[in-house]
């Protein structure tokens, strides 16, 4: 069997399967599905570039996925006047004192001879620089948070539209990979695994409890939609709509739900493919083999004149970047911004999960693991409570080890998430779709 037809048998299948979901049970999950497995393909190609490209052990993903979604609050939610006013000003001006004593820190690092005076002199410029911005920061915070707290209590943003909202968040999600990769792209790949979760833990603290930043655990709700993509109020309130798709046979009001998530699905495909093909140049460019030899053999790359540490710190940055411009997607669709949902498990092991599955290395292969896992992962959380009503549909209602099963039946997706993990490995060590 040719790859060609193995590769489109394998995407044929995962078609299949969404399609079966919406003919058998409901086209708004079959849709919900798709949209997700967009999402998750486009984030499956961010990390694939970082490890399959460059070898980088990123086990940050969920941090760059979550500023994505911070971004879209950030940049496409309308301002709230009174609260930036209130303390909006002293908040950022706090910010630039805090990033100036940083830098004045590492300016007396390289410009004095090493020895205590030095060390001295580092710390009285850290404490006291502490010091200062927290006497400006507080209670800027204090102000702004004060201001209808119950509704708002944050800045708001910058009231752009949110498709620019996606490309920003993976800008600022770049931004924050390269002051990641500055410090930690040095450290050995276990060392790199271990600090970039750390950090992406500290990401999600800061976002959880800085209320004035997008209200923390209080959530951001109502984030604008894309311009194609309509409130399925409105267009059951639109004659036209209510006519063409009564005359299809279709209720209105499913049917602008299915509109609606079509519309998703076109912008999330439009960006997916480009994505797609910008990730294959590069595959196939001198500077994709260059970052494979790299990863194959550091030493002999360095002994060939690279500089390794830049390299990684390239692609570092645009691994995560389309992780945030993902993160960015995904806030998007759900509406809303929810820093309590954001688990390692769902935002790294599961994109993990996705690109050892598809491929380590193969763009096609990151893609099909996007969907083929994210399917799972939904149906099976259907699925578990439904096999074991079966397994013990034999025993009494009130059989200790029935009820323990059927207790058990919420872990079935990691479950079949390993299951999956396993026969792949041990079938096709390099994944469904191998790189060539």
């Amino acid at each position: 069997m040719s790859d060609t037809v193995k590769n489109t048998g394998l995407f044929a299948l995962v078609a299949v399967l969404i399609i079966w979901t919406g003919y058998a049970e409901s086209w708004n999950l079959a849709l919900q599905i798709l949209n997700m497995g967009l999402i998750s393909a486009i984030m499956a190609l961010g990390v694939n570039l970082q490890w399959g490209f460059a070898g980088l052990f990123n086990v940050g993903v969920m941090g760059f996925v979550a500023v994505g979604g911070l971004a879209a609050v950030l940049f496409s939610m309308p301002p709230v006047p009174e609260a930036f006013w209130a303390g909006g000003p002293r908040a950022l001006g706090s910010l630039v004192v805090g990033a100036g004593v940083i830098v004045a820190a590492v300016m007396v690092m390289k410009k004095m001879a090493a020895g205590r005076k030095r060390n001295l002199l580092v710390v009285a410029v850290l404490v006291g620089g502490f010091f200062l911005f927290r006497a400006l920061f507080d209670p800027a915070v204090d102000a702004i948070e004060a201001v209808n707290s119950a509704s708002t209590g944050y800045m708001g943003g910058l009231g752009l539209p949110v498709i620019l909202a996606w490309p920003l968040g993976g800008v600022l999600a770049a931004g924050v990979a390269w002051v990641i990769g500055k410090t930690a792209l040095g450290l050995r790949s276990d060392y790199l695994a271990i600090a970039t979760l750390g950090i992406a833990e500290i990401i999600i603290a800061v976002m959880k409890n800085e209320d004035w930043l997008a209200r923390g655990v209080k959530n951001v709700t109502g984030i604008p939609r894309p311009f194609i993509t309509p409130r399925e109020i409105d267009l059951q309130k639109d004659p036209g709509f209510v006519e063409t798709v009564t005359n299809l046979g279709l209720d209105p009001v499913t049917a602008s739900s299915l509109y609606v998530k079509l519309s998703y699905t076109l912008l999330f495909s439009v960006v997916l493919i480009i994505l797609f093909i910008l990730a294959q140049r590069a595959l196939k460019s001198p500077w994709g083999r260059m970052m494979r030899a790299i990863r194959d053999n550091e030493v002999a790359a360095m002994a060939m004149g690279k500089n390794v540490t830049k390299r990684h710190l390239q692609i570092f940055v645009l691994g995560s970047a389309i992780c945030g411009l993902a993160g960015a997607m995904m806030t998007t669709l759900d509406g809303q911004l929810t820093p309590g949902t954001y688990q390692p498990l769902r935002f790294t092991f599961l994109i993990w999960v996705m690109v050892i599955v598809g491929g380590s290395g193969s763009n096609l292969g990151a893609i099909l693991g996007g969907f083929l896992i994210y399917f799972f992962w939904i149906r099976v959380e259907q699925w578990g409570p439904d096999l074991m009503y079966f397994i013990t549909s034999g025993m009494a209602d009130d059989s200790p080890l029935k009820m323990h099963l059927i207790d058990s039946a919420a872990h079935m997706r990691l479950l079949t998430m390993g299951l999956i993990l396993l026969l792949v490995l041990r079938f096709s060590p390099r994944g469904l779709i191998p790189e060539k």
